[in-house]
C-alpha cells in the first residue's frame, strides 16, 4: 500500500503543484485547504480532498495512517497580513500548532514546515544564511512563531521535521486571482492581455526567483533523505534579478513593446532577496530550471488556463 502524505494548502499554488508530483510518485495524497485563497480547481484529481480549516481540531482523523506531512497552509498576503495581525496569527500560528498536534497524536514519520524568506526582513548580509533571521512585518513574524512551535515540537515531542525556506517561489498556478498578483504572474497577465504592467517602486528590488520544479524536486528530497531530518535549508536559486530585468525578459519573449507604469512602493516589500543554498547544495540538489526557461512555462500555462488560449 503507497505511503500516505497529508498536504495543507493543497489548493494553493505550491502545494498543488507538489500533489502532482507525489501522485506521479505513486503516494497516496490527502489534501487539506480551506478555499479561503487557493482554488479547487487547482486540486489535482487523485487527491482526497478535504475541505476544512486547519485551525479546526476536526483535522486530527486526516492525519491517521499518515506517513509524512507537507504544512504549506498559509495566509500570505503580505498587505492582507499587515492589515488583518488577528487572522494572521490565527491561521499561521495557531493553525500551525493544531496541524502539528494532529501530526503528533497520529506518530507521523517526518513533518516538513513551510517557512519564508521573509524571516531575513531585517538581516543586512547577504547573501541570507539559515541561522540568521530578524523578521519584522507580520508576516515574517508569524512564520517565525510557526517554527517557533516546531522546534517545540521537536524537542519535547521527538517530532521529526524540517524547515523549508522558500524564497519566490514562481511557475504555473500562482497566485493570479490577487488584486496584486505576484510579480511574474502579474506582468505576463498584464502584458498578454495587451495593458501596461505596473511597476511598484523604480524597479530595482532585486529578487531570488525559484521555479516550482525546482521546489518540488526538494521538498521530495526532504520527505525521504534523512541527512535532513531535524534541518533548516533555504529553496532558492542562489541569484537574484532586478523586478525591471524581470519585466524586460518577459517582453522580449512576448514582443510587445508595452512600457510598463510606475506606483509607489508596497509597504512591506524587501529591497532585495538572496538565498545561501550551500546547505542545500550539500544535499545534492541545484536549480535545474533557469529564469527564462521557467517564465516561458509560466506563461504558457496563464495562456492556456486563465486567458483560454489567447
Amino acid at each position: 500500500m503507497p505511503n500516505k502524505v497529508v498536504v495543507t494548502g493543497v489548493a494553493g499554488f505550491i502545494g498543488s503543484n507538489l500533489a502532482c508530483e507525489l501522485l506521479k510518485g505513486g503516494y497516496d495524497v490527502v489534501g487539506i485547504d480551506d478555499l479561503s485563497q487557493g482554488t479547487r480547481e487547482n486540486v489535482p484529481g487523485g487527491v482526497r480532498f478535504h475541505q476544512i480549516d486547519i485551525c479546526e481540531e476536526a483535522i486530527h482523523p486526516l492525519f491517521d495512517g499518515t506517513d509524512t506531512v507537507f504544512h504549506l497552509a498559509a495566509k500570505n498576503c503580505l498587505p492582507d497580513c499587515a492589515a488583518h495581525p488577528m487572522q494572521t496569527s490565527l491561521v499561521n500560528v495557531s493553525g500551525t500548532v493544531q496541524v502539528l498536534e494532529a501530526a503528533r497524536r497520529a506518530s507521523v514519520r517526518k513533518f516538513i514546515y513551510a517557512d519564508s524568506s521573509a524571516e531575513y526582513e531585517g538581516v543586512a548580509e547577504l547573501p541570507s544564511r539559515v541561522e540568521t533571521v530578524c523578521p519584522i512585518g507580520t508576516y515574517a513574524v508569524s512564520k517565525r512563531s510557526g517554527a517557533l512551535f516546531c522546534e517545540n515540537y521537536r524537542r519535547m515531542f521527538g517530532l521529526n521535521l524540517t524547515v523549508l525556506r522558500y524564497f519566490n517561489v514562481y511557475g504555473p498556478a500562482q497566485d493570479w486571482r490577487r488584486v496584486i498578483p505576484p510579480v511574474m504572474t502579474a506582468f505576463i497577465l498584464k502584458l498578454l492581455r495587451g495593458e501596461p504592467p505596473t511597476i511598484y517602486g523604480d524597479g530595482h528590488q532585486r529578487r531570488d526567483f525559484i521555479y516550482v520544479d525546482d521546489v518540488n524536486r526538494f521538498q521530495i528530497m526532504a520527505m525521504t533523505d534523512k541527512r535532513m531530518d531535524g534541518g533548516t535549508f533555504n529553496v532558492g536559486s542562489g541569484t537574484n534579478y532586478s523586478v525591471w530585468q524581470v519585466y524586460e525578459l518577459i517582453d522580449s519573449i512576448l514582443q510587445t513593446g508595452i512600457k510598463p507604469v510606475h506606483a509607489a512602493e508596497l509597504p512591506g516589500e524587501t529591497e532585495v532577496t538572496l538565498a545561501d543554498i550551500s546547505q542545500s547544495l550539500a544535499m545534492g540538489w541545484a536549480p535545474q530550471i533557469s529564469l527564462e526557461e521557467g517564465i516561458r512555462h509560466s506563461i504558457d500555462y496563464i495562456r492556456r488556463r486563465v486567458l483560454g488560449g489567447l
